[in-house]
């Protein structure tokens, strides 16, 4: 309890230096203060007053001890009890656009290119605590796998379910991804807005241009950061499906559309990076993560308790006490 006790005013502690001094000064005027008289014998006075002589300096001692607690309650003491307030000042809506195209299960990051995304961008929604997130996929079509919400577990969960699927047509649609993630953010309220456009290949599907996806994000405000996934040189890619549904793979040449990528990130406000492995990709996402900080505003509230005045009724009781017991116990020895 006495750690939370502060002092506004410790300067009043110095007058503590007189307490000593007092001491040595009643010590050393002792017989001065009480003078002898010399008589043949003091059988005439012995019994019960010896008890009352002897603790007479008790008077004293009740003076000094209500000093000591005059002089701390001048010091003010109090105990602080600080809480603390947040505040997020400014919320950042996130959408991920993820490629699940046949190409992001090339094996050049492990186990492939998109359990190791999931991996990656699973931490990273874990360390958005104060932003929604949503969720687009793409190939040869795009749609919403969930709408951009504050609850993460279902962000998680959605992610958690990614898988490339024969059902979806086949290609890459940059274009379409995109511009399924600004139509999820065009009608957001926060004040900062951002597409994560991952893909491991070119344009070569939809019906929407890249380009014109990226003027519908400038128009809305919204800034990508885009992402290359694919090693340098050739990767072990799927190259066709078995009858009994087994997935075929050889090595391919890595084409990643690097020059719109870039286009997309610089013409938006964003960055482009390339993950050519499983680090260089947790690099990148931190990156972004440190990149699109939320501000959050911290309140801190102190509510002091004042204690002086237990310390001055204390040392008023022991001075009233001392005086009451100089004039009548004590009367006959002070």
């Amino acid at each position: 309890m006495l750690e939370n006790i502060v002092f506004e005013d410790p300067a009043w502690f110095w007058l503590l230096l007189i307490l000593p001094v007092l001491i040595f000064w009643r010590y050393y005027n002792k017989t001065k203060q009480h003078a002898s008289v010399k008589m043949p014998t003091m059988d005439a006075f012995q019994g019960g007053s010896d008890i009352w002589s002897k603790l007479r300096p008790v008077l004293f001692y009740m003076r000094i001890l209500a000093l000591l607690l005059f002089i701390t309650a001048m010091a003010r003491p109090r105990t602080v009890d600080v809480s603390t307030q947040t505040k997020k000042t400014r919320g950042i809506d996130i959408v991920m656009a993820i490629d699940v195209s046949a190409s992001m299960l090339a094996q050049d990051l492990e186990p492939n290119r998109l359990e190791a995304l999931k991996n990656v961008a699973s931490d990273f929604i874990k360390k958005r605590v104060n932003d929604r997130i949503g969720l687009v996929v793409y190939s040869g079509e795009s749609y919403t796998k969930t709408p951009v919400t504050s609850d993460k577990s279902i962000a998680l969960s959605a992610l958690r379910e990614l898988n490339y699927s024969q059902s979806i047509e086949g290609g890459t649609a940059i274009g379409m991804g995109l511009a399924t993630a600004v139509n999820r953010l065009k009608d957001s309220k926060a004040e900062s807005k951002v597409i994560i456009l991952l893909t491991d290949g070119v344009n070569n599907s939809g019906f929407i241009d890249p380009k014109t996806a990226t003027e519908l994000a400038i128009e809305k405000g919204i800034k990508t950061y885009s992402i290359g996934i694919g090693t340098e040189g050739k990767a072990l890619s799927p190259v066709s499906i078995s009858r009994n549904g087994k997935i075929n793979y050889r090595p391919v040449e890595v084409k990643i559309d690097e020059a719109l990528l870039k286009y997309i990130a610089k013409e938006t406000g964003g960055n482009y990076y390339r993950a050519t492995n499983r680090k260089r990709l947790d690099d990148i996402y931190e990156s972004i993560n440190k990149l699109e900080k939320t501000v959050i505003e911290e309140q801190k509230f102190y509510d002091y308790q004042e204690k002086f005045r237990p310390l001055v009724i204390i040392g008023g009781i022991l001075l009233l006490l001392e005086v009451l017991l100089k004039f009548t116990l004590f009367r006959s020895f002070v």
